[in-house]
C-alpha cells in the first residue's frame, strides 16, 4: 500500500498530491518528510540519481519530465517491497502529460515569463489546480487498483508455481528402487574381499623400505604386521610430540634490567644525546610553504591542476557559465567525446536513445579518472535525467549542454555541506566562554583508516600546520599494535620541535608525545591524553590509531569504543588517492561501523566528519577518488597529502578538481 504520491514542479509548486493514511498526511506536511528530504538531499545535493531514495523507513521513487519541469514522486513503507511502483510512475507520467499537456505547457511558460515580475506565491495563487486537474483522482484510483490487482495475481501465480515442483522432484519411491539395484551390482563374495585386502598389504610392504627412512610410522607399515596402518591403537604413540625447549639468550635467562634495556617504548635521557644530527632543510620544502594572511594565520597552498595556466575563476566561468567551450578542441575538456557529440547535430529534442552513447562514453571517461564505477553510473544517470527532453541545436550547443550538465553535477557533489575551516572550528571551541567551575577541554581530532595509507605521516603534517598557527599540540600514540608506531611518532615530535615558528629557532614546548607503550587499551590512552592536555593547557590533541581493514569487526568495535569513550571533535578518515572502487568500500564500511558500534557502546552516533586523501601527487589528473569519497559520505575533503615533507599539505578547490576531471 502506498503512503504518498505527488506531482510537483521543479520550482517547488505542488500540482497534485495524495496521502493514503492520516499518519502519512501528517508526515508529508512536516519539514522532515521523506519527500522534503528527497528534494534536499537527492535532487538539490545530487546524492542519489538512480530514482530511488530511502529515509526513516520510507522508500521514495521518482521520475522527471524535463521539458515540462515536472517531478513525479511515490513514497511507501520500505518493508512492503512493492513491485509495481516503477510501472505506476511510468503510467502516471504518460497519462498526466497526455491528458493535461496544453495546460501544463501554458503553466510552465507563464512561470518563466512572470518569474521576474511577480513573486512565486502570487503565481501559484493565480492557478486553480483542482479545477485544472478535475477528474484526475478517479483516473489515478483506477490505475492504482489495476496495478495492485496485477501484482497480487503475479504473487499468487508465483507461489503456486513454486510449490508444485517440490512434490515431483526425487520422490522416495525412485530412490528406494535405485538403491537395491546399485548394491546388487556391487556385491562381492568373501574370497574377493580377502584377495583385495592381501593385494593392499603387498603394495604397502613394497614401499616399506623407502617409507622407513622418512619416519617411524612408515617403517612399521612395512614390517609385515597384519594390522592396518594408522589404526586407533597406534595413533597416540605415533603423534606424541615433545614440548619445545625454551630458547635462552646466553648462559641464563634475561633479568629485568636486561628487558628494560631492550624496551624502546619509553623515552630515555640518553636517546637524544646519541641521536644523529637532523638536516632541517630536508624536513621542510620552501617551495611548498604556505602563506600568511593579514590576520597572521598560516594557510597551506591550494592544489592546482598542472595542465594549462588558467586560474580558478577562469575555470568556473568557462565550465559552469559558458559550458566549458575552448578555442582549441584538442586541448579542451572532454575532447575525446567530440566524435560522440557529433552524432547529435541538428536542432532536436534530446531523447534517452540520443544520449545513451554519450553517457556511456562519459562513464568510461570518469572511470579512467579513477572514479568508482558505481559513482560513475549515478553521475551519468543524473546528467541524463537533466538533459532528456531538452531542445538543443547544432553540434556546439549539444556539446556545451552535455559538458555543462556534467560540470554542474560534479560541482554539486564536491561542494561541501559543512565548513572546511578547521582553524575556525578550533578557535571557536577554545574561545567559547565557560562557567568558572568547568575546565576547558582541548580540541581533539582522531585519524582513522586502513593499514599503510599514511595516517601517522599526515598527522604530523597537520601538526606542523597547527603549530604554525600558534597552537600547542599533544599527539596521542594510540596505535599500540604496529611495531615502531610509537617510535615513528617520537621522531616526528623531535623533528617538529626543532622547526621554528615565524623565525624562532625551535618549537620546543609547542608539541609533545603522549604514549603508554604497546599492548594497551587505545581508548584508555586517548582518554588519559585528553586529560593530560586539559591539565597542561594544550590546545589540540591529535589521536593516532592503528590501521585496520574495514571488514574486521572486532577491530572496528575497538575503534568505535575509542570514539564513544572520548567523543572527539573531528573524526578524519585517511584514504589513498590510488584505490578507486576500494575507496567507496572502505569509507562506506568505516562510516557505517562507527555509527552502529559507537551508538551500541553507549555514546552518541558518530560517523566520518571529513577526509584526508594521501599520495595525491601520484595520480596527476586521475582525481576521481575525491569525487567518490565525497559522494559516499557527503563530507568534505579537508586536506590532501602530496609529498614527504611537513609542508606537503594542500587544500582542494572545487574548480581545480572539476578542471582535472574534465580534462583529456
Amino acid at each position: 500500500m502506498l503512503d504518498h504520491c505527488s506531482i510537483s514542479h521543479k520550482g517547488g509548486l505542488v500540482l497534485w498530491s495524495r496521502s493514503f493514511t492520516p499518519a502519512a498526511s501528517t508526515t508529508a506536511a512536516s519539514s522532515t518528510s521523506p519527500v522534503n528530504s528527497l528534494v534536499r538531499e537527492a535532487l538539490i545535493e545530487g546524492r542519489s540519481s538512480d530514482g530511488k531514495y530511502e529515509r526513516d523507513g520510507y522508500a521514495v521513487n521518482w521520475t522527471f519530465v524535463n521539458d515540462l519541469e515536472l517531478i513525479f514522486v511515490v513514497a511507501y513503507q520500505r518493508i512492503l517491497q512493492l513491485t509495481y511502483v516503477e510501472d505506476l510512475l511510468n503510467a502516471l507520467k504518460t497519462l498526466f502529460v497526455k491528458l493535461f499537456q496544453p495546460f501544463l505547457t501554458t503553466f510552465v511558460a507563464s512561470l518563466h515569463v512572470t518569474s521576474t515580475v511577480r513573486a512565486p506565491s502570487d503565481t501559484s495563487a493565480s492557478w486553480n489546480f483542482a479545477k485544472a486537474f478535475d477528474g484526475w483522482d478517479a483516473i489515478f484510483d483506477k490505475l492504482l487498483r489495476g496495478l495492485e490487482d496485477k501484482a497480487a495475481q503475479e504473487r499468487r501465480s508465483r507461489s503456486g508455481h513454486v510449490t508444485r515442483p517440490t512434490v515431483e522432484v526425487t520422490p522416495p519411491t525412485e530412490q528406494t528402487s535405485i538403491l537395491p539395484s546399485q548394491s546388487g551390482d556391487n556385491v562381492l563374495d568373501e574370497e574377493q574381499i580377502a584377495r583385495n585386502v592381501q593385494a593392499l598389504k603387498n603394495r604397502l610392504r613394497g614401499r616399506g623400505g623407502q617409507a622407513g627412512r622418512r619416519g617411524r610410522g612408515r617403517a612399521d607399515v612395512g614390517s609385515g604386521r597384519d594390522s592396518l596402518p594408522g589404526s586407533d591403537s597406534e595413533t597416540p604413540t605415533k603423534r606424541k610430540s615433545k614440548a619445545k625447549a625454551q630458547r635462552k639468550w646466553g648462559d641464563e635467562a634475561p633479568t629485568e634490567s636486561d628487558m628494560a634495556s631492550l624496551d624502546f617504548s619509553y623515552d630515555s635521557s640518553t636517546s637524544d644525546s646519541h641521536a644523529p644530527p637532523v638536516d632541517l632543510s630536508a624536513l621542510v620544502d620552501n617551495g611548498s610553504l604556505g602563506t600568511r594572511t593579514q590576520d597572521g594565520l598560516y594557510e597551506v597552498q591550494d592544489w592546482e591542476f598542472s595542465r594549462g595556466n588558467k586560474d580558478a575563476d577562469d575555470v568556473i566561468a568557462e565550465v559552469l557559465k559558458n559550458g566549458g567551450q575552448e578555442p582549441k578542441p584538442a586541448s579542451g575538456s572532454l575532447g575525446a567525446l567530440g566524435s560522440i557529440f557529433a552524432r547529435l547535430t541538428g536542432s532536436k529534442v534530446l531523447t534517452e536513445d540520443d544520449l545513451k552513447p554519450v553517457l556511456e562514453a562519459m562513464k568510461q571517461h570518469l572511470m579512467k579518472k579513477n572514479v568508482a564505477k558505481e559513482i560513475s553510473d549515478k553521475i551519468c544517470e543524473d546528467v541524463g535525467q537533466s538533459l532528456v527532453g531538452k531542445k538543443v541545436g547544432g553540434f556546439q550547443t549539444t556539446n556545451s549542454a552535455v559538458r555543462q550538465a556534467l560540470a554542474n553535477s560534479i560541482t554539486r557533489i564536491l561542494t561541501p555541506k559543512t565548513s572546511t575551516d578547521l582553524l575556525l572550528s578550533i578557535r571557536t571551541k577554545l574561545s567559547t566562554p565557560l562557567p568558572a567551575s568547568k575546565q576547558r577541554q582541548p580540541y581533539s581530532i582522531t585519524f582513522v583508516g586502513v593499514n599503510g595509507v599514511g595516517k601517522s605521516t599526515n598527522l604530523s603534517k597537520v601538526c606542523f600546520w597547527l603549530i604554525q598557527n600558534g597552537f600547542r599540540v599533544l599527539i596521542a600514540a594510540c596505535d599500540t599494535f604496529r611495531s615502531g608506531a610509537v617510535e615513528q611518532l617520537r621522531v616526528h615530535v623531535r623533528n617538529l620541535s626543532m622547526l621554528g615558528v615565524d623565525g624562532a629557532t625551535s618549537s620546543k614546548g609547542r608539541v609533545e608525545l603522549y604514549e603508554r607503550g604497546y599492548g594497551k587499551d587505545a581508548a584508555g590512552i586517548a582518554k588519559e591524553a585528553i586529560g593530560y592536555a586539559r591539565d597542561n593547557e594544550f590546545d589540540v590533541v591529535l589521536i593516532d590509531t592503528a590501521g585496520r581493514m574495514q571488514d574486521n569487526e572486532p577491530l572496528m568495535r575497538a575503534l568505535a569504543k575509542l570514539v564513544a569513550t572520548n567523543n572527539p571533535d573531528k573524526i578524519i578518515f585517511v584514504g589513498e588517492a590510488l584505490v578507486g572502487n576500494e575507496a567507496v568500500d572502505q569509507l562506506t564500511k568505516f562510516d557505517r561501523a562507527l555509527r552502529d558500534f559507537s551508538a551500541a557502546s553507549g555514546g552518541q552516533e558518530r560517523g566520518i566528519d571529513g577526509m584526508l586523501v594521501t599520495k595525491w601527487d601520484t595520480v596527476d589528473d586521475k582525481v576521481g577518488a575525491a569525487l567518490s569519497m565525497t559522494y559516499v559520505t557527503g563530507q568534505p575533503i579537508i586536506f590532501v597529502g602530496c609529498g614527504q615533507t611537513y609542508t606537503d599539505l594542500r587544500q582542494l578547490r572545487v574548480a581545480n578538481v572539476v578542471q582535472a576531471i574534465l580534462s583529456d
